[in-house]
C-alpha cells in the first residue's frame, strides 16, 4: 500500500532525527549536556554556543508526542530528558537579558532568539516543564528582551514568531504581556503589501512567506480577537500563485530566493479556507518523487522539521479536490509574474532582473537566474540582484532594463576573524544593533553596481518563449574572464537560500567565446528559444 503525503512527511522528519541527537551533546555529566551545537560542545571551533541550535528540541519534543507510525522516539524516556535538557542549556547559555547570539558573540540575535523561545515554550509544554522556576524566569527574560527588541529592517517571519511568542506569555504568565503583544502584531500587519505577501528585507519571498501564513494562521486560532485571519487569507492567495507544477516553490526570482515551504499553517487555515489544503497537497507531491529540497543543514533543518510535523498532527481528511490550474497573475508591486500559456508556465521575478523559471507540464523545462559575469580580479556582477530597473510587461512578454551588480561575496579571514570578535567584545556587547546594521549591508542588504547593463526580454509568439539578453560593457570586455548563465544561482547571504533541490540538475551556460571577437563597444547578444520538452 502506497503512504500518504502525509505519512511520507513524517517519514522524512523521521529520517532527520538522528542528525540533531548527532548534534546534541547527550552526556547528562557533562557542562554542556543539552547544547546541540556541535561546533562548540564537540569539535570546539567557536567560542560560544549558537542559540538558534537550541530550537532543535521543539521537534524532538514533537516526536516524543506523536505516535506516528514508525516512531521509534514515542514516548521514549530518553527523548523526553534531551528535550528538557536542551531547554535548560537555553536558559543557561543565555546572556542576563535573556538574549543569544547567533553567528556572532555578543550578537543578541532576534531571529535566533525568537526561534528558539518558541521551540522552548512549546517543548516545555508537550514534556510537562513549563511551571519549573529556572525555566519560567528564563521565559520571562527572553520575551521581555524580544517585546522591547525591533531589527533594523523588514523580517516579517521574525515579527511573526515574535507575535506567537507573546500569545504563549499572555496565556502563561498573565495580562502585562497584552499591551506589547497587541503592538507587534499591529506593526506585523502594518508590513503586510495590498498584494499579500509581506515583506522580508524590501521584498516578496514566498518562501519566508509560508512560515509567516504559518504562524498567523496558529496564532490567529489562539487568538482571534487580534484579526489576523484577513491577513492570512491574502497571503496564502499570494502565495498558492507560486507552487510550480512540480511542487517547488520560489527560486532566484524571488526577493531572497529561498526554495523554503513550511505546510503545517495551511493544514490549520484548512479549517476555515479548505483551499488552503490544496496548496499543502501539491506541495507535499515532493515526497512521493525526488523529496523536498535538501534543508539539512544546522541552521535550518529545525524549521522545517518541527513545521512537518506538525502538519502530520493538523493534518485533515475531508480535503477539497484539487483545483484547475491558477490563472496567469502579474504583481507589479512585487515584481512577480506567473505567466500561463498552453501547457508551459512562466514564473519570473522582474525586479530580480528578469530571472525565470519555466516549466512544461508538471516538469522544469529551464531556469535562467540571468548573466553572471566573472572579472579578472575575481568579482561576479549579477543581473539578478534586486534593483530599480524599467520594467514593460503585457500579454505577450516582458522586458526588463537595469544595471548589472557586484554579488555579495565577503568571506572571512584570520585577520578579518580576529578584528570582528575584538569588535563584537568591545563594541558589540554594547552596541549591538549598530554592528548588525553595518553586518547585514555587507552580507545582506544593499548593492552596489557594476560596469554591466543588460536588457532582457522575453517574447511569446503562440507556440512558446523566446529569451533575448544584450548586455553592454561599460569599459569593454578585457576585464571578463568568463561569463554565462546559470539556471538557480542567489547571491544574497540568505541562510535559507542555495539549497539542493532535485530538479536543479542544470549546467551552466558558458558564453565566454562568445565575447573573444567583440569590439569594447559591442554588446553581447544571446537570443534563445527556450526548450519545450521536460527535463533540464
Amino acid at each position: 500500500m502506497t503512504a500518504s503525503p502525509r505519512d511520507l512527511m513524517a517519514r522524512h522528519a523521521l529520517g532527520e532525527i538522528p542528525k540533531i541527537l548527532t548534534l546534541l551533546d547527550r552526556t547528562p555529566v557533562s557542562r554542556t549536556y543539552g547544547c546541540f551545537d556541535r561546533i562548540y560542545w564537540h569539535y570546539r571551533m567557536i567560542d560560544f554556543p549558537c542559540g538558534m541550535s537550541q530550537e532543535f528540541v521543539y521537534p524532538l519534543a514533537l516526536v516524543w508526542s506523536l505516535d506516528i507510525p514508525g516512531n521509534v522516539y514515542h514516548r521514549a524516556p530518553a527523548i523526553r530528558d534531551f528535550v528538557e535538557a536542551g531547554i535548560r542549556f537555553a536558559a543557561r547559555s543565555a546572556h542576563p537579558d535573556g538574549s543569544c547570539d547567533d553567528y556572532y558573540p555578543f550578537e543578541r540575535a532576534a531571529g535566533a532568539a525568537a526561534f528558539s523561545l518558541l521551540a522552548c515554550l512549546e517543548a516545555a509544554s508537550i514534556i510537562g516543564l513549563q511551571d519549573d522556576p529556572e525555566i519560567r524566569d528564563f521565559f520571562r527574560r527572553r520575551a521581555k528582551w524580544l517585546a522591547t527588541h525591533q531589527e533594523s529592517g523588514r523580517l516579517s517571519n521574525h515579527e511573526a514568531l515574535i507575535v506567537a511568542n507573546l500569545i504563549r506569555m499572555s496565556a502563561l504568565d498573565g495580562p502585562e504581556w497584552e499591551a506589547p503583544l497587541r503592538e507587534r502584531a499591529t506593526r506585523l500587519l502594518s508590513w503586510q503589501d495590498e498584494e499579500g505577501w509581506f515583506d522580508e528585507y524590501g521584498g516578496a519571498d514566498p518562501g519566508y512567506l509560508s512560515l509567516t501564513i504559518g504562524l498567523l494562521a496558529e496564532s490567529d486560532r489562539r487568538r482571534p480577537d487580534l484579526g489576523l485571519r484577513p491577513a492570512c487569507q491574502r497571503a496564502i492567495r499570494f502565495f498558492a500563485h507560486f507552487v510550480h507544477p512540480d511542487g517547488t516553490v520560489g527560486g532566484s526570482y524571488t526577493s531572497r530566493g529561498t526554495q523554503n515551504f513550511f505546510p503545517h499553517g495551511f493544514e490549520i487555515a484548512g479549517e476555515w479556507m479548505p483551499e488552503a489544503m490544496t496548496v499543502t497537497d501539491r506541495a507535499a507531491a515532493l515526497f512521493a518523487g525526488d523529496g523536498p529540497p535538501c534543508y539539512s543543514d544546522d541552521h535550518i533543518i529545525g524549521h522545517h522539521l518541527w513545521s512537518w510535523l506538525l502538519c502530520w498532527s493538523e493534518w485533515r481528511e475531508d480535503r477539497p479536490p484539487a483545483p484547475p490550474s491558477a490563472h496567469s497573475a502579474y504583481f507589479p508591486r512585487s515584481g512577480m509574474l506567473v505567466d500561463r500559456k498552453a501547457d508551459q508556465t512562466l514564473y519570473c521575478g522582474l525586479r530580480q532582473g528578469g530571472a525565470y523559471q519555466l516549466f512544461d507540464g508538471d516538469r522544469i523545462a529551464t531556469a535562467d537566474s540571468g548573466i553572471s559575469i566573472q572579472t579578472h580580479d575575481g568579482k561576479t556582477a549579477v543581473q539578478h540582484l534586486a534593483g530599480d530597473y524599467d520594467i514593460a510587461q503585457g500579454p505577450e512578454g516582458l522586458s526588463v532594463i537595469g544595471r548589472m551588480a557586484w554579488a555579495k561575496a565577503t568571506l572571512l579571514t584570520p585577520v578579518k576573524s580576529v578584528i570582528l570578535r575584538c569588535i563584537m567584545i568591545v563594541l558589540g556587547r554594547f552596541f549591538p544593533d549598530l554592528i548588525r546594521r553595518l553586518l547585514q549591508k555587507i552580507l545582506v542588504t544593499g548593492r552596489r553596481d557594476a560596469p554591466f547593463r543588460f536588457h532582457r526580454a522575453l517574447r511569446w509568439d503562440g507556440s512558446g518563449w523566446t529569451v533575448r539578453d544584450e548586455i553592454f560593457a561599460d569599459a569593454g570586455w578585457r576585464d571578463v574572464a568568463r561569463i554565462g548563465i546559470a539556471g538557480f544561482q542567489t547571491s544574497s547571504t540568505t541562510i535559507m537560500a542555495r539549497v539542493w533541490q532535485a530538479n536543479h540538475i542544470q549546467p551552466w551556460q558558458d558564453l565566454t567565446d562568445a565575447i573573444a571577437h567583440l569590439g569594447d563597444a559591442d554588446p553581447l547578444i544571446i537570443e534563445r528559444r527556450l526548450p519545450s520538452g521536460g527535463g533540464a
